[in-house]
């Protein structure tokens, strides 16, 4: 079914204006497909643009019993939210059904992470790169853990980025914004290294993007997944493998060795402190954890 021209409107405006990322887009344009489609099933409505609070809580509730998990309904409720906030706003509907919508309690999760005793070894014992695609997957380990990069910012990330000379890098975030994140003295040379074997091997495209797939072109989001999922299924007993566990690896190392919150929220590119704040949680487990084994009252 084809999005109604609310909806078209809603995802232009997200895309043009807000500077979404293209995660977001897509996670929207699904949302509202559903709810879209929903709607048309059950009350033979096509606009949701006309529809009631009370049919929003029945979607919702449709969600609930399918055992949908409730962070992933709380996003279809920030969708909508967002989406009837922008209706309002250009005089579209005269009253915003999403008022008297709260969102579900969720249980507090600490995010997964590898442990510096699995870090290290995993860095270390990655067999010595052959071709292009290991020197590419080691990069791209390197990278993650090494910078705290977002997966979007990692595809993004362009050669003419990297500075060799004062060893930091630039990547542009979420809605554009670009910060730059110091890196170690050994990443260089696998960056180098890196360089060296994908000149030799791929050809060459005018794109500039750092990594790239086998045949030169942008690296995307697929395959740093399955290259990432396969280095932790090898290394790590950590439950959850993807590339967004070496971002939270990364936060939680860092403030694990005494970091300062605030510094880590800069290197991390968060617009709030309280983003940041989930991974004291994990220094905090680990701090019990040595009261627990060690103290004698404990």
């Amino acid at each position: 079914m084809e999005l109604s021209p609310g909806c078209t409107s809603f995802l232009k405006y997200l895309r043009f204006e807000k500077r979404n990322s293209a995660h977001t887009l897509t996670s929207y344009t699904t949302d509202l497909s559903q709810f879209q489609e929903f709607l048309f099933k059950s009350y033979e409505l096509k606009n949701p643009e006309d529809a009631l609070h009370v049919m929003i809580r029945s979607w919702l509730i449709d969600l609930t019993e399918t055992k949908l998990d409730p962070s992933s309904i709380n996003r279809k409720i920030a969708c909508l939210r967002s989406f009837y906030k922008f209706l309002m706003r250009e005089q579209r509907i005269k009253k915003n059904p999403m008022l008297k919508v709260r969102i579900l309690k969720t249980p507090k999760r600490l995010p997964h992470f590898v442990r510096d005793s699995e870090m290290i070894p995993m860095l270390d014992n990655t067999s010595q790169p052959q071709d292009h695609n290991d020197w590419r997957a080691y990069l791209i380990l390197e990278l993650l853990y090494g910078t705290g990069m977002r997966l979007s910012e990692l595809t993004g990330l362009k050669e003419s980025a990297i500075n060799f000379r004062d060893q930091t890098l630039k990547v542009l975030g979420k809605r554009n914004k670009e910060r730059v994140i110091p890196f170690a003295p050994s990443l260089a040379d696998v960056i180098k290294a890196y360089i060296k074997s994908r000149n030799r091997e791929i050809e060459k495209q005018d794109h500039g993007f750092l990594i790239v797939t086998d045949s030169g072109e942008q690296l995307y989001p697929m395959l740093v997944n399955r290259i990432i999922k396969k280095i932790l299924k090898n290394f790590s007993s950590v439950e959850k493998k993807s590339p967004h566990v070496l971002r939270h690896t990364y936060a939680t190392h860092l403030l694990d060795k005494g970091a300062e919150i605030n510094a880590v929220k800069e290197l991390l590119g968060h617009s709030s402190l309280a983003a940041t704040q989930v991974y004291t949680h994990n220094s905090m487990e680990k701090l019990k954890k040595a009261y627990d084994q060690a103290h004698p009252k404990a």
